[in-house]
């Protein structure tokens, strides 16, 4: 993905994340309380975290940081370093030695809070979906 998009789908996460916050607090206060709507904005606070977070870690792959630099040539074992891992999906950055062993200069809980947001954006989307489908009157003719 260019950079533009992407930055711009940060910008716009980073913004509607704390809108949904704002949109979710103000459901709560006032009565009627909607149960699928506070659900379906918390899905979307979610899924915008997701974006900002996903968002973050693609910059630091793709910027590269100080990545390269911090690779030593050699680890603390004598081996040299043989290559350089980057992946998108899940984000890494890695050097990689000779006997096999990484350096990870791309926090894990990056990817994992990635993948957990999203999960509860799904699962709060369905629940969303499914709570205003059963609060619906049936149309009995």
């Amino acid at each position: 993905m260019p950079t533009p998009l992407m930055g711009f789908l940060l910008l716009l996460s980073g913004a509607a994340a704390p809108a949904c916050l704002l949109v979710i607090v103000s459901l709560l206060r006032n009565r009627p309380r909607s149960l699928p709507g506070i659900v379906g904005t918390a899905a979307l606070l979610f899924g915008f975290s997701a974006t900002a977070v996903y968002c973050y870690g693609w910059f630091s792959v793709t910027l590269r940081g100080p990545f390269p630099a911090l690779c030593e040539d050699m680890n603390a074992s004598g081996a040299p370093l043989t290559s350089l891992r980057q992946d998108f999906w899940p984000l890494r950055n890695a050097c990689v030695y000779g006997d096999g062993s990484t350096v990870e200069h791309l926090a894990a809980s990056i990817g994992v809070l990635v993948q957990v947001s999203a999960g509860l954006a799904a699962a709060l989307a369905c629940a969303a979906a499914f709570l205003s489908r059963r609060r619906r009157p049936a149309d009995t003719g």
